[in-house]
C-alpha cells in the first residue's frame, strides 16, 4: 500500500475544525480565537521551515549539518528545560543542571539506538539521527524540567522540615531524600502514563505515521516500542541527573540548605 500524498486542500480541512473552534472561542467570549491564530501560523511556518531544511540535509547527507542541527535543537531544549521551574539557582544553575542532564541522557539514549538497534550507514546518518535524537530530546527536557521544579520548589516549600531533620543529625541526603524521591516521580510521571496507555488508550504519533505512510502494522510496532523504551530509559536519567545535581547546588560543605542560592523569577 502506497502512501497518501496530503494536498494543501487537505490541511485547509482539517483547520476547519479549529476555525469551527475559534468561532465558538468569539461566541462565548472566551478570548482564545487570537491565541489559537497565532499558534496555528506559528506551526504551519515552524513545521514548514523545518521541513525544507531537513529536506537539503537528508539530500547532503553532511555530518556537518546534522551535527549542526543537533547541537541546535540541544541548545533550545536546554533553554526550555531551564526557563521552565518557577525557582532559578544563582549563576545560570537551572542551565547547568539541565544542561548536563538533557546532554547526557539524550546522547547515551541516541547513541544507543544508532550504533545498535538501528545501525544505519554511516550511524550518524541524518534521516536517522536528527528523528531520534528530537524525539528523545523533547522526553527529556520535558522531565528535566519538571523534576527541578520539583526539586526547587520543593525545597522552599519544605525548608522547615529539612532543616528539622538536619538539626536532629541527618545528612542532607537523608534530609532531602523523599524530596528527591517526589520530584522525580513527577518528572516521570507523563512518560510512565504514555507508556500505560500506548496501546489500549492511544495509538502513539511514530506508529501512526507509519502506518498512515502504509508501513506493516508489526513493523510500526516495533519501532514504536523501541523508541518508548529509549524516552522512559533517557527521561529516568535525566530525572535522576537532576535531581541530584539541583540538591547539590542547595548544600555547602557543611550540610545546610542553602536556600539563599535561589531565586524567585
Amino acid at each position: 500500500m502506497s502512501a497518501i500524498v496530503l494536498q494543501p486542500g487537505d490541511l485547509v480541512t482539517a483547520a476547519a475544525l479549529l476555525a469551527l473552534d475559534g468561532a465558538l472561542s468569539v461566541a462565548l467570549g472566551l478570548g482564545l480565537h487570537r491565541v489559537m491564530l497565532i499558534a496555528t501560523a506559528r506551526l504551519v511556518v515552524q513545521l514548514l521551515l523545518i521541513g525544507a531544511v531537513l529536506r537539503t540535509v537528508f539530500r547532503s547527507e553532511s555530518a556537518a549539518a546534522t551535527l549542526g542541527i543537533l547541537a541546535v535543537m540541544t541548545l533550545v531544549a536546554i533553554r526550555e528545560g531551564a526557563a521552565r521551574p518557577r525557582h532559578r539557582l544563582a549563576r545560570h544553575g537551572n542551565y547547568a543542571v539541565a544542561g548536563l542532564a538533557v546532554g547526557a541522557s539524550t546522547a547515551l539514549a541516541a547513541l544507543l539506538a544508532l550504533t545498535t538497534a538501528l545501525r544505519p550507514d554511516p550511524w550518524w546518518n541524518p534521516r536517522y539521527a536528527i528523528p531520534v535524537t528530537g524525539i528523545v530530546l523533547g522526553s527529556a527536557f520535558g522531565t528535566a524540567s519538571l523534576t527541578l521544579d520539583g526539586v526547587l520548589g520543593g525545597a522552599a516549600a519544605a525548608r522547615a522540615e529539612i532543616e528539622a531533620r538536619l538539626a536532629l543529625g541527618h545528612s542532607f541526603a537523608a534530609a532531602t531524600g523523599p524530596l528527591l524521591a517526589d520530584a522525580i516521580r513527577r518528572g516521570l510521571m507523563p512518560v510512565l502514563n504514555q507508556m500505560a496507555a500506548a496501546g489500549l488508550v492511544t495509538l502513539p504519533g511514530t506508529m501512526t505515521g507509519q502506518i498512515l505512510a502504509g508501513s506493516d502494522p508489526i513493523e510500526a510496532v516495533k519501532y514504536q516500542i523501541l523508541l518508548m523504551l529509549l524516552l522512559a530509559g533517557a527521561s529516568a536519567l535525566a530525572a535522576i541527573i537532576t535531581a541530584r545535581l539541583a540538591a547539590r547546588r542547595l548544600t555547602d560543605g557543611r550540610q545546610r540548605l542553602r536556600l539563599d542560592r535561589l531565586a524567585t523569577a
